[in-house]
């Protein structure tokens, strides 16, 4: 009898051990659930924040990219087009060649994913006004795998006797750009576009539809090589007027504040609806230019 006893206070006592074991186990070890949970929460809201954006300026060489800067940015840029380089060091490769284009541009985002902004170019003395709205965000998760953003301009002629009438002078050009970082070094972008002038020559088309392809790959934190390609679908009446489709290739090093993009182009009329309905430089002639783009960025 006395061994039974002893044997049941045996058990007793070591199963209570075991209780209280596992009850210590239990309450230490919900904090840590409770913290993996958090941090798994964490980890998921962080993923469907918007992606890193696709391109480091707001301007693509030739193209306007999908980046619409934070709020309260004042972004001013220099945009330099040199004249053709196939006359080699007679005029240093086009860099001292007569025709070349400059355009001075400021823009100012007012509101988050809204910039609004003008600008002026020397060739036909272009006076631009122009919008640009990120309409959709990449996510870092993927769940949506590209960003969408709509840029569009209206620009004025300002020739001194060209048209007899003002809104001659006007054109238009709107833009739906579609991006997507693939990697940290890769990212890519479409970009359809549709042109109009009020008042063109005989026989050419007064509107344009076009398509760009743009591509980068980030070699360095700061720089990278970008590529545009553009083609027009729409064709002029005139069959001895051959729009040509554009080829941009360039450098372009750049930070949080500044970027700077020197490239091979092309195209010489810098705002697109010049570009796509008038480009004659074909670069299946090595028909190129020497350009430039300085981009600089004052957040307030």
């Amino acid at each position: 009898m006395k061994k039974i006893i002893s044997s049941i206070s045996y058990f007793a006592s070591n199963g209570a051990g075991i209780f209280l074991i596992a009850l210590a186990f239990t309450l230490c070890s919900r904090p840590v659930f409770a913290q993996e949970e958090a941090t798994t929460e964490k980890k998921e809201a962080s993923n469907k924040k918007p992606a890193r954006p696709a391109f480091e300026s707001p301007q693509l060489m030739d193209e306007q990219s999908v980046v619409v800067p934070s709020a309260k940015t004042l972004e001013f840029n220099i945009q330099h087009r040199f004249g053709l380089v196939n006359n080699g060091v007679e005029d240093l490769y086009g860099i001292y060649a007569p025709g070349a284009n400059v355009r001075l541009t400021f823009s100012y985002t007012p509101i988050e994913n809204l910039s609004l902004g003008f600008g002026y170019a020397k060739l036909k003395q272009y006076l631009d006004f122009n919008a640009k709205y990120a309409i959709l965000k990449q996510r870092r998760d993927w769940s949506i795998p590209v960003s969408v953003t709509y840029f569009g301009n209206w620009a004025i002629d300002n020739r001194p006797d060209k048209y007899e009438k003002t809104v001659h002078r006007f054109s238009f050009y709107n833009q739906l750009i579609i991006a997507s970082r693939i990697s940290d070094k890769v990212s890519i972008q479409v970009s359809p576009s549709f042109s109009h002038y009020n008042a063109i020559d005989s026989l050419l088309s007064h509107d344009m539809i076009a398509i760009g392809i743009s591509g980068r790959y980030k070699f360095s934190d700061q720089s990278s090589l970008v590529i545009n390609y553009t083609h027009q679908l729409t064709k002029h009446d005139d069959v001895n007027y051959k729009v040509k489709p554009g080829l941009t290739v360039g450098w372009e090093v750049a930070t949080s504040g500044h970027a700077f993009q020197i490239f091979a182009s092309t195209f010489q009329g810098i705002l697109g609806q010049e570009n796509m309905t008038f480009n004659q430089n074909d670069f299946t002639k090595g028909e190129f230019l020497i350009g430039f783009n300085i981009t600089r960025l004052w957040n307030f």
